[in-house]
């Protein structure tokens, strides 16, 4: 059986900490079940002599979360073991983590990222994450310096998240404001939550919009009003929903790619690289997945010239107009 705590709820945001804590803590790295066994927020529902396979599905689902945040997460293949995936091993290379050489903080700002660093080991480490800290030691994982000197940039929670979290635990339909590209004024929906999905970095709510009539999923940053919660009850869905709608996620996801020339050695070509499914071609452009184009061409059009969109033209003319909207905007 898991332990006592694993019904403990870890947020999202500490897990994906932790994790990048002990695979910068790592020179050789570490295999799937080191991870799974001793890091704060798997560690908690990891069983020793049973099925993690959900377990695992969450790791994969983060390990493409910290690369879409731009971390340089590295898999090693063992040379005497290749094809065996249980026997890979995971790190983040520090060296390609760290902040360039070429930058320097005046000593107000090295006193601000101090002040951020302690708010980290206090406010986000909590005493389990140490112990874990501690444990991952214990198997021979050793680092020359404080592993808490390295802040990844997670992303928060778009203010949506906890009320529709309660809806859930009570089975209650919500209403809320939303907003979609396009669309000058947002659209009050009803909706009877099913599950808050992390798909590719982001969040959303699956649910049946009462509206519509069927099931949809909603960008929780798209949700432009307070959530408000009827007093009207529904019939709890079974998992096989949450299931469902994460593989149709996937398969949008697989479906829909761009082809894009990135400028070599540039921020855009280190992150967009990187990126789950990307395929890097001889001449250097990168076919990249994406699941919303809006989304995508929001995220390309803010690498400015250092990204081409060469395919499809909705994706092109979707960056394009960003750009001239911005240089309307400023002059």
């Amino acid at each position: 059986m898991p332990p006592a705590s694993a019904s403990a709820r870890i947020p999202v945001e500490e897990r994906l900490f932790s994790l990048v804590l002990a695979l910068l803590a790592t020179d050789t790295g570490l295999t799937k079940a080191e991870i799974l066994s001793t890091v704060q927020g798997y560690r908690q529902r990891y069983t020793a002599t049973g099925s993690n396979v959900s377990l695992e599905r969450q790791f994969e689902r983060d390990k493409d979360d910290i690369r879409e945040l731009g971390v340089p997460l590295e898999t090693i293949e063992p040379p005497n073991d290749t094809g065996n995936n249980q026997n890979l091993r995971y790190r983040i290379p520090r060296g390609d983590y760290e902040l360039p050489a070429d930058i320097s903080f005046s000593a107000e700002e090295t006193t601000l990222l101090n002040l951020a660093a302690m708010v980290w080991r206090e406010g986000s480490l909590s005493g389990q994450s140490r112990r874990a800290i501690l444990k991952l030691r214990s198997l021979g994982v050793t680092s020359d310096e404080p592993v808490l000197g390295y802040a990844p940039r997670l992303r928060v929670r778009e203010p949506a998240f906890d009320p529709l979290s309660a809806a859930l635990e009570k089975k209650v339909v919500v209403r809320f404001g939303y907003l979609k590209p396009g669309e000058a004024d947002a659209r009050v929906r009803t909706v009877a939550p099913i599950a808050l999905i992390q798909h590719q970095g982001r969040w959303m709510l699956h649910g049946e919009d009462k509206d519509a009539g069927g099931t949809r999923n909603f960008l929780l940053r798209r949700i432009v009003m307070p959530i408000t919660t009827t007093t009207t009850r529904f019939t709890p869905f079974g998992p096989e929903a949450t299931a469902r709608a994460m593989a149709e996620l996937d398969q949008i996801w697989d479906e829909r790619t761009g082809l894009v020339e990135v400028e070599a050695n540039s921020d855009a070509a280190t992150r967009l690289s990187k990126r789950r499914g990307t395929t890097v071609s001889g001449d250097g452009t990168l076919q990249l997945h994406f699941s919303d184009i809006n989304l995508f061409a929001d995220e390309l059009a803010g690498y400015g010239p250092e990204v081409l969109v060469l395919s499809p033209p909705e994706l092109r003319e979707a960056v394009r107009s960003r750009l001239i909207r911005t240089a309307a905007d400023h002059g």
